[in-house]
């Protein structure tokens, strides 16, 4: 197992949906939970409890919205330092956000793509920089899936790992993100997967996508993981040995049990693996 973070190999992503059951009893299949933190540091009365109790008995990772990494407004100074104090307050162990932009002179409520440039790695690089001293912790940066590659000058994954080796940060393996970007791009999934630096792999997420055409993928987080991404993740770990892994879902939330269904997939993919690596080692 991956030991950048020392946490459960199985997670979950907690929705507002979930806090009445989960404060009674988190099933034991979650290991972990994963929270935006944009939806809960304003939160107060009975949420703002609800979570307290949760993030004091489980482990906690935040997945941010609104950072904008690769923007060219200015960081938002005072949203860094709150939520360092939200970090502190529920003892969070990572911080990742998405290698994107999401803000010009305002926010945009998307997820853009960064121009694939080195003048725009040298630009994310500062920033991370900048982000750490902040915070005083780590920032793991998620390969994200995008549409469109205006100015693009480097391959994605050229531009991928020359931001995370000039910043020294970790990856957050978003294998649903490859396959969608493998279909709409046209490249090869194995091969984009295979060239990411084992090393730098601090967990992942898996999730489901909305198919708009035969050859156009929107990854939305609101349906059941397909065959092809499981795949995908089973060959995550063949390559780069195992490593905590989130599942995501963000709307058409399905009971708690159709959830742990796939949390134990999860589970079948890192024992299967496990036991064929050991036996061709």
């Amino acid at each position: 197992m991956n030991k950048l973070l020392n946490i459960n190999p199985v997670g979950l992503g907690l929705r507002r949906e979930m806090l009445d059951e989960f404060v009674q009893g988190v099933p034991t299949e979650v290991g972990f939970m994963e929270v935006a933190p944009e939806n809960w540091m304003t939160l107060g009365g009975k949420f703002q409890r609800q979570f307290r109790q949760l993030t004091e008995q489980h482990d906690f990772l935040c997945h941010g919205l609104s950072l904008s990494i690769g923007s060219v407004d200015p960081l938002d100074i005072n949203f860094l330092k709150e939520l360092k104090k939200f970090f502190d307050l529920h003892n969070i162990k990572a911080y990742s956000e998405h290698l994107s932009y999401c803000s010009f002179q305002g926010h945009m409520y998307d997820l853009m793509p960064i121009p694939f440039t080195e003048e725009a790695v040298k630009h994310v690089v500062t920033r991370v920089k900048q982000v750490q001293d902040i915070l005083e912790r780590p920032l793991i940066l998620e390969n994200v899936s995008y549409y469109a590659a205006p100015g693009q000058e480097m391959s994605e994954i050229a531009f991928t790992l020359e931001v995370l080796n000039q910043a020294d940060c970790s990856l957050l393996l978003d294998i649903n993100n490859i396959y969608v970007n493998s279909v709409n791009h046209r490249y090869d999934a194995n091969a984009f997967l295979e060239q990411l630096p084992t090393e730098r792999i601090a967990y992942a997420h898996i999730a489901g996508h909305y198919n708009e055409a035969e050859d156009l993928i929107v990854d939305t987080h609101g349906s059941d993981v397909i065959d092809e991404v499981w795949s995908l993740l089973e060959h995550a770990y063949k390559v780069h040995g195992h490593f905590p892994t989130l599942l995501e879902r963000d709307f058409n939330i399905p009971s708690t049990s159709e959830l742990i269904n796939e949390l134990k997939k999860i589970q079948l993919i890192q024992e299967k693996t496990m036991q064929n690596n050991k036996q061709s080692a």
